[in-house]
């Protein structure tokens, strides 16, 4: 089981809800890559304007598993990460870390079934192998629900000694709010 960690400061562009949420799931699904462009562009304006802007990180995408990545193509947090980096002048280290097995999509696991889905799921990759970075990471990828995927990635980074600042994703996620229980009100 995950041992908690504190949470990373994280900037999202948006709201993963209407226009937004059919621009990513075109550019993953349909596969729409020029949606990559302006996304990773508004996230990089987002990005200017925050104040995690102080550091000057190097910024490495949310890995695919390689079966998965393969069968799709391409990797949509790879592609974000090309524009945020045109963007900003940040340096994108697409090798930083491995996806070293498959997961189940975490669409509608609760946080505890996502926190056993990626278990071990990431590595450190072969840029990061050949040698450290210096400067602080960014994680980057396309959406943000709970923060487990970035966590467990920032743990596996941090256990090699490589400092973790923060994310940058398109879209946060909207949590729902339970209704309100009606229990206790009696007629």
């Amino acid at each position: 089981m995950m041992t908690s960690i504190p949470a990373l400061p994280s900037l999202a562009w948006g709201r993963y809800q209407g226009a937004l949420k059919r621009a990513i799931a075109a550019l993953k699904y349909d596969p729409h890559l020029q949606m990559a462009e302006p996304l990773g562009q508004a996230l990089g304006q987002c990005w200017q304007q925050s104040p995690l802007t102080s550091r000057s990180p190097i910024v490495v995408p949310i890995p695919m598993f390689a079966e998965k990545q393969q069968q799709r193509g391409f990797n949509q947090a790879d592609l974000i990460g090309r524009a945020f980096c045109q963007e900003t002048g940040l340096s994108l280290v697409r090798q930083g870390l491995t996806r070293q097995r498959a997961t189940v999509p975490q669409f509608g696991l609760g946080l505890q079934a996502r926190q056993q889905n990626l278990a071990g799921a990431f590595t450190l990759g072969a840029a990061f192998q050949r040698q450290r970075p210096r400067q602080p990471v960014l994680l980057l990828d396309d959406i943000y629900t709970t923060g487990t995927t970035v966590q467990v990635a920032a743990t596996e980074l941090r256990r090699w000694g490589i400092s973790v600042c923060g994310v940058a994703t398109v879209a946060r996620a909207v949590m729902e709010k339970p209704a309100p229980s009606k229990a206790g009100h009696g007629t």
